[in-house]
């Protein structure tokens, strides 16, 4: 048989199971297509809901001595930290809940035991998503103490400066936020301020007061911007600015700035250095300035 007599015959078996071939691998790929969209839907959907996160600490610091022919004195310093989060995340609206508590003390030599760190924080933000960078928000935040905070002269003699509740802070704003980059949030806004004591008066007072007053509330333009940085695999920096400008004092900007690197060893031991900036020119008139460098175990419980 002549090779122009079986062409036709190799045409009509060859085209069709090529054909049929060819329709196979376009439903192959057509199925892996809408898998993969399946579960990106399925993942996108899973972002969506409550996220919950807490962390525990503790911080501690010995130093003993013993027939110590150089001198020196025993010390004991220790601070306990719990930080977490709430956040309820939808396609409308990102609202998150965020808490810190804190307490620490030392003990140097024969003195009693001085407290070191103390602080009660919590914020409230609702941001409403637009879909862009910039996204309108509500917030409030309180911040106080646990326990009495003391002075000491060259004595040693205590003066009581503060205490549970006095004085204590609160603080409600409205205006925009944005957000850049991932690792940085900014917010700018109307807020209204609000500050209670009940014996020491001078954190609420009036700058130029006829008399001592126990609570405050002013209105003004509040700014917070915020950055969460993991520039390592193990070492990761955050940092905290809040600007509060009173409308009747422009001139007495309230600032507090919180900087801190956090160091994992692993997955429960870290080290951490931290610097905090405080202007309030009712508690000092000097900027006032805390740091801490400090190894310890912390544990995530959520």
């Amino acid at each position: 048989m002549s090779l122009r007599a079986i062409l036709p015959i190799l045409v009509l078996v060859v085209f069709p199971m090529a054909q049929a071939q060819l329709s196979k691998e376009d439903a192959d790929r057509e199925k892996r297509l809408q898998e993969k969209a399946a579960a990106a839907t399925a993942d996108t959907s899973k972002k969506y809901g409550w996220h919950h996160g807490m962390v525990a600490g503790l911080n501690l610091t010995q130093v003993s001595f013993k027939d110590w022919a150089q001198g020196g004195e025993n010390a004991l310093s220790y601070t306990v930290f719990v930080n977490g989060a709430s956040v309820l995340d939808c396609e409308t609206i990102n609202w998150s809940n965020s808490y810190k508590l804190s307490f620490g003390q030392t003990r140097l030599g024969s003195q009693g035991l001085r407290k070191t760190d103390d602080e009660i924080y919590y914020e409230a933000l609702l941001i409403y998503k637009f879909g862009t960078t910039v996204n309108p928000y509500v917030s409030a935040t309180f911040r106080t103490q646990f326990a009495e905070g003391f002075t000491y002269d060259n004595n040693g003699t205590a003066t009581g400066v503060s205490k549970f509740f006095d004085p204590a802070y609160f603080t409600q704003s409205a205006g925009v936020a944005w957000k850049p980059v991932p690792e940085v949030t900014t917010r700018i806004g109307a807020a209204v301020r609000e500050i209670f004591t009940s014996q020491f008066t001078h954190y609420a007072s009036d700058p130029l007061p006829a008399a001592p007053q126990k609570s405050r509330v002013e209105g003004g333009i509040e700014s917070v911007t915020e950055v969460a940085w993991s520039f390592a695999d193990n070492l990761t920096f955050s940092s905290r600015l809040e600007l509060f400008a009173p409308l009747k004092s422009m001139d007495r900007v309230y600032a507090r700035c919180e900087n801190l690197i956090t160091a994992k060893v692993n997955k429960y031991v870290s080290a951490n250095f931290g610097v905090q900036f405080l202007h309030d020119l009712n508690a000092s008139p000097r900027t006032q300035i805390k740091q801490v460098l400090a190894m310890g175990v912390s544990y995530s419980i959520l």
